[in-house]
């Protein structure tokens, strides 16, 4: 399913497929993925550009060859940037997740623009972009039915990973660093303890005149 999600963001699909090893599939499934899209590579020896098999070190292929032709196919509108999506609005995957499932039909009294779509959690409700989930629109290996919910919950979860990559990372080190901190707390305190002992028991004896 990521190498879907990632084939159909526009802007996200800088990121290379090795970013993909460990995270959703093992090395070896990564690289038959890779090698299942051609990329165009040179020149060779006749100075003239060729396709061959993708590769790890490889970036993500994108669904538009150009911004041109990504407007062509969206009314017009420039599909954004996809990379920060989730953390760029309010709401965060919550707001990506309801627009994903929030196309309906059009409410009585409501003027839409041709060309445009009701999505109420969109901002103005009308969206440029047609409902990018169907139901069965692709199939799952373990036999989870391919409901939109189901897509849009796994869109959602890589995009939340794309803003965030090293989000995993990050967080073990913080346990790693607390833990050594913990650690080294308790000998600083029984030395605290030890030094400021002394004078926090020493009395004052003050002479009288």
């Amino acid at each position: 399913m990521f190498s879907e999600v990632c084939s159909a963001c526009h802007s996200v699909s800088l990121l290379a497929y090795r970013n993909l090893v460990d995270v959703a599939y093992t090395e070896e499934e990564v690289k038959a993925i890779a090698a299942s899209h051609e990329v165009e590579d040179g020149p060779n020896e006749e100075g003239e550009m060729f396709k061959r098999p993708g590769k790890l070190s490889d970036y993500m292929p994108r669904p538009y060859p150009n911004d041109e032709a990504a407007r062509a196919a969206n009314n017009g509108a420039l599909p954004p940037d996809l990379s920060l999506i989730v953390k760029a609005r309010h709401g965060n995957e919550d707001y990506v997740f309801q627009v994903l499932t929030g196309y309906r039909k059009k409410p009585a009294g409501v003027q839409v623009r041709e060309g445009l779509h009701w999505n109420p959690y969109f901002p103005g409700g009308a969206i440029g972009m047609p409902p990018p989930l169907m139901p069965e629109m692709l199939t799952y290996e373990d036999g989870t039915e391919a409901t939109v919910t189901q897509m849009a919950k796994d869109v959602t979860t890589f995009l939340c990973w794309a803003a965030e990559p090293e989000h995993d990372d990050r967080k073990k080190m913080g346990f790693k660093a607390i833990f050594v901190l913990s650690l080294v707390a308790l000998p600083l305190l029984y030395y605290k303890r030890q030094v400021w002992s002394v004078l926090k028991s020493r009395k004052l004896v003050i002479p009288k005149k």
